[in-house]
């Protein structure tokens, strides 16, 4: 066995791996991968708990849906940082998949009622169904070079996109589908006839909260599987297919494999957006514009490292949702100027706030290249040196 190979089945002296990192169950939870920088633990540390106590520190409708929004796309972005990141797989096809996830849980919750069982079987029709077309996918397309095979996957999900919405039948077609989700994750169900902190105690904190625990044990999975000899042999692919196919890997298994598991946990993810939202339809779910948000995600928050995903999510919602907010407060202030308020004002005008949101993430990408996290990480590095 080469040094190479021995090195990527023993995980020694890969990315993210510190023989001197300190054992004990956190290290383990982390998969040995902590963040290696006290500025992005401190970081994480804000938006875990920050997520955690969403419904009691930020009370409100809107609140709480960006809080369950950041959830569903921390695991679609890590989803898709695991097959661009660490595979280096360029595929515009993940939100495909993002939709069937979505829409098996809403036929099945439609079709056979509000019950757990259809979910179940949403869910799991959804994810064999993923199965199927990426593996498909990844054997036909995946031995060709890099820039056919995105072109290949932007044609699937642009058919796929067309296909959910002729198929109003089954679909719902443009309109969607709503439906009703179990009685335990609807507002009129209640756990306590007082509220608790000044919430109430109803289906919707219930629904919020199962979502929190499976997108953290979504995460950690992925961030498991990113850590082992797997997740280094991936690595290998994508420093160099060549070399890492020299030494005895096929390529073709792995990055199909890799492409597999993308896949099932955005279909997972799909299917908790479904849940929290009790609607689906192709602009929800399938739209390019989804694709696009996720890849400037991974982008900001930092490809290869898992972290970028929670962080590059959670800046990115955050300021989709509420940045029109913080221009109509700036446009009113800067008008009231006696010299070129008129100008100012209408120059941050809320209407223009697309404008300004590009403006932010080609500021964030020309100053962080490597992404935040991967910024962060050098920085703490410097400091240790």
């Amino acid at each position: 066995m080469s040094g190479a190979q021995a090195t990527a089945e023993s995980g020694e002296g890969a990315p993210g791996f510190d023989a001197s990192d300190p054992p004990g169950r956190f290290a383990r939870l982390l998969s040995n991968d902590p963040p290696r920088s006290r500025l992005l633990a401190a970081l994480l540390v804000a938006i875990v708990l920050g997520l955690a106590l969403a419904p009691f520190l930020f009370p409100g409708a809107k609140a709480l849906n960006v809080a369950a929004k950041i959830l569903v796309f921390i695991v679609l972005v890590a989803s898709y940082d695991l097959l661009l990141g660490y595979t280096g797989i360029v595929s515009f096809a993940h939100t495909m998949f993002f939709g069937i996830g979505a829409y098996g849980v809403a036929i099945a919750l439609t079709r056979a009622g509000p019950s757990w069982v259809a979910v179940a079987l949403g869910v799991a029709g959804a994810v064999a169904l993923s199965i199927l077309l990426s593996v498909l996918i990844g054997l036909f397309s995946l031995r060709v070079r890099a820039i056919f095979y995105a072109m290949i996957t932007l044609a699937v999900a642009a058919a796929f996109q067309t296909l959910a919405s002729q198929l109003s039948e089954i679909t719902g077609g443009e309109d969607g589908l709503s439906f009703k989700v179990p009685e335990i994750l609807t507002p009129a169900f209640s756990l306590a006839g007082t509220p608790f902190l000044g919430v109430s105690l109803d289906g919707r904190l219930v629904a919020y909260y199962l979502l929190l625990v499976a997108a953290t044990l979504l995460f950690l999975v992925m961030l498991r599987i990113v850590n082992s000899p797997f997740g280094r042999v991936l690595q290998a692919i994508r420093e160099n297919d060549f070399r890492a196919e020299a030494i005895g890997y096929r390529t073709v298994v792995y990055r199909t494999l890799s492409n597999v598991l993308a896949a099932v946990f955005a279909t997972l993810a799909g299917a908790l957006l479904a849940l929290w939202l009790r609607y689906n339809g192709p602009d929800t779910s399938l739209s390019f514009e989804v694709m696009l948000d996720v890849l400037l995600m991974v982008v900001i928050g930092g490809m290869g490292t898992m972290y970028g995903a929670v962080v590059g999510a959670t800046l990115f919602i955050l300021a989709q949702s509420y940045l029109q907010d913080l221009m109509r407060i700036g446009s009113s202030a800067l008008a009231a100027l006696p010299v070129g308020g008129e100008l100012l004002g209408a120059l941050f005008s809320p209407d223009r706030w697309l404008l300004w949101l590009g403006v932010l993430f080609v500021m964030s990408v020309y100053s962080f290249p490597a992404g935040v996290v991967g910024r962060l990480r050098s920085l703490g590095l410097r400091s240790r040196r």
